[in-house]
């Protein structure tokens, strides 16, 4: 059972149940760049209402409404509005997602929902004449990382700074999207968003699990823009969240071509997080399921999935760091506490750093600011356009 919401009076739908709460608070934020309608999203919470915790229902609502979605996109599709289409075929990306992450175990159904999750949100870009997405693989160890690659406007004529994006541990590229992605392009920032170790379809579909030395995929990332002419490789950054806030730092602290380097949210020692909430019998706030642990590891039980997690420990690494450094935190994030965004801070080798703690008074206090994403989005992107060489103001 998970622990009741404790200090978050917006987190109303499911006060017994923060993982679905939570869950449910980042749907309806999502909203604010076309990944959800808040009238959707309510009538999939009431539906739910007596079933708190029956992850199968949770599955079946969020798919029924990924389905209806589906069915308005196609519709609009077929006759010719693409705008239309498009912006239902994210909506309807985005509720499989919803759908498939409380899905375990994973088995050939979940497999189908995920395909949907990446289908409709292919079919989304390739509607939309306005913004111009690659979807790539990035060559990594003999498979490839799924990614998709947006320049920014006049990115052919004048090579455009680039931040690789990367989510957490339960989230996915398509994710990306609707968190940043426009905000980094109107500041003249073209954005890598990538499926990492363990993360979207590169854990589902081609068998690539969690890993503490994460500069590797970074450097796979680099590799890819560097051979591109409408990047400026002496200006590209790393910006993840949730756990990505340990990817971005560890990539930022090993890899020195990166410029600047974003943590959405501090990971001071990943493996202590999770030994407390195993001891607590998973009754400790949580993302997604506990079973996602091992699964995402690619191991067998929660004491071999610890042993992947020693080293998600940032002592002795993140001193390292050299480029420019932004973290962001919530003083009411429920998952990881605020001290370890300060210890991470401190041990921070860059000598420009900055902290941004958002208080509950002003909103963003929870984890990676789901509460308030439009009050910390643009002070993350304004600061990547500051220290890439973008644009705050919008204009080239």
């Amino acid at each position: 059972m998970v622990d009741a919401i404790r200090n978050a009076p917006w987190l109303t739908f499911f006060p017994d149940n923060y993982l679905w709460s939570f869950n449910a608070a980042m749907e309806m934020s999502l909203a604010r760049a076309g990944g959800s309608d808040p009238g959707e999203v309510d009538r999939v919470i009431r539906a739910l209402e007596g079933d708190t915790g029956d992850n199968m229902r949770w599955y079946a609502e969020w798919k029924a409404m990924g389905d209806q979605v589906l069915a308005i996109a196609g519709k609009a599709e077929s006759e010719g509005r693409a705008l239309s289409a498009s912006a239902a075929y994210k909506r309807a990306s985005n509720y499989y997602f919803a759908a498939e992450r409380f899905y375990f175990p994973k088995d050939e159904e979940s497999s189908a929902t995920y395909r949907q999750v990446v289908e409709c949100f292919r079919r989304a870009t390739d509607l939309d004449p306005r913004v111009r997405v690659e979807h790539v693989d990035i060559a990594y160890e003999g498979s490839s990382l799924p990614a998709f690659f947006v320049p920014a406007p006049g990115a052919a004529e004048h090579p455009a700074p680039v931040v690789i994006f990367m989510n957490g541990f339960d989230g996915n590229k398509e994710m990306n999207w609707y968190l940043a992605t426009e905000e980094l392009l109107a500041r003249g920032i073209s954005v890598l968003a990538l499926d990492s170790p363990g993360v979207g379809e590169a854990i589902r579909f081609r068998d690539i699990p969690l890993r503490h030395d994460y500069e590797v995929a970074a450097s796979a990332a680099l590799d890819w823009l560097e051979s591109r002419s409408d990047v400026d490789s002496d200006r590209i950054g790393v910006m993840a969240l949730s756990l990505g806030g340990y990817y971005a730092a560890r990539s930022a602290s090993m890899e020195h071509r990166l410029k600047a380097c974003v943590s959405w949210g501090a990971i001071w020692d990943y493996h202590r997080i999770w030994r407390e909430r195993i001891e607590a019998a998973f009754a400790k706030q949580l993302p997604v399921p506990g079973a996602h642990l091992v699964w995402s590891t690619g191991t067998t039980s929660t004491d071999e999935a610890l042993g992947v997690l020693e080293g998600f420990r940032l002592d002795g690494v993140i001193q390292q760091m050299r480029c420019p450094f932004l973290l962001v935190h919530g003083e009411d994030d429920q998952q990881v506490p605020v001290a370890d965004a300060h210890a991470m801070f401190e041990a921070c080798g860059s000598e420009d750093k900055t902290i941004r703690v958002f208080s509950n008074e002003e909103g963003g206090a929870q984890h990676c600011h789901i509460d308030n994403l439009s009050i910390a989005v643009p002070f993350i992107t304004d600061w990547l356009a500051s220290k890439l060489g973008g644009s705050v103001s919008g204009r080239a």
